[in-house]
């Protein structure tokens, strides 16, 4: 199943995606939950199966799709989790994933626009697969790790290069408002079957600038999910951004950064493809 969150003139919602239809679950649920994040944490993603045949829908056009969980207590990224891409920033291997941390302002859903900073000119792309937590997890083992997965999502972990380089803390280069494109759905585990053989492709106005497979993963899902439930209990609704490979426009010659109107599309096989179009503040203050 594909779950969405979505803004209808100024209603917030969530529905089970069906084609180019969305089956609002909005307070219909037992109990009624009026959030995805509410629906996770209450265990009724399965119950939802039984409005697949629900005949009355709303057309996707005709709402605009927010980041599939606007309201995440945490949104833990992990960087450097692809070989080409340690690689190509040149850092030192390391026994542990490198985690840092996004704010939920930070994130724009499918189809909304990426905001380039007015402070940069070093706006950047990043490829990744985003992980949903569906259960209330501490200190969990990587046996168990998988069954705490409530879906996966397409993420573009905006990057604000020179802000994130300010000191060795990424956080300042990766909060800026609506810079992390997270969409379009939740896509349930039964769908994606083994994550490690889904690929993974950012196109940028349709070249191909990022391309591998989530085999790669240095830290797979299951260690990653350990690792951050040893140090912070997770909730259902928390996220984990699981890094991007490499082919990242800071480290091309010439660098290549984001532009007012360019198109991107982070493409991650059934899982589904992210498009976000990048305005400047000017444009979209006009």
């Amino acid at each position: 199943m594909r779950f969405v969150s979505f803004d209808q003139d100024g209603r917030h919602g969530f529905g089970l995606l069906s084609g180019d239809t969305i089956v609002e679950l909005t307070g219909k649920l037992s109990p009624a939950v009026v959030t995805l994040k509410q629906a996770i944490a209450a265990g009724l993603l399965a119950q939802a199966a039984g409005w697949r045949d629900e005949s009355a829908g709303i057309p996707v056009d005709q709402v605009q799709l927010l980041p599939v969980i606007p309201d995440p207590g945490k949104i833990l990224c992990i960087g450097l989790n692809y070989e080409d891409h340690r690689s190509e920033t040149k850092r030192p291997d390391s026994d542990y994933p490198t985690v840092f941390t996004r704010f939920a302002e930070s994130q724009a859903g499918h189809r909304q626009p990426l905001l380039k900073p007015a402070t940069s000119n070093r706006f950047d792309y990043e490829a990744e697969l985003a992980i949903v937590i569906g259960k209330a997890a501490h200190q969990v083992g990587e046996e168990n790790a998988l069954d705490l997965v409530a879906g996966y999502a397409c993420y573009n972990d905006g990057s604000v290069r020179d802000w994130q380089r300010h000191t060795s803390q990424f956080t300042p280069g990766k909060n800026f408002p609506a810079t992390g494109g997270f969409g379009p759905a939740l896509v349930t585990p039964d769908e994606v079957g083994d994550y490690r053989q889904l690929p993974i492709q950012l196109r940028l106005n349709g070249q191909v600038m990022q391309e591998a497979s989530l085999s790669d993963l240095i830290f797979p899902i299951e260690k990653l999910i350990a690792y951050c439930s040893t140090f912070t209990p997770l909730a259902p609704g928390d996220v984990i951004v699981t890094g991007t490979p490499g082919g990242v426009g800071d480290r091309r010659e010439p660098p290549v950064y984001l532009q007012d109107g360019d198109l991107v599309e982070v493409d991650i096989g059934v899982v589904g493809c992210l498009s976000n179009r990048v305005v400047t503040a000017e444009t979209r203050a006009a």
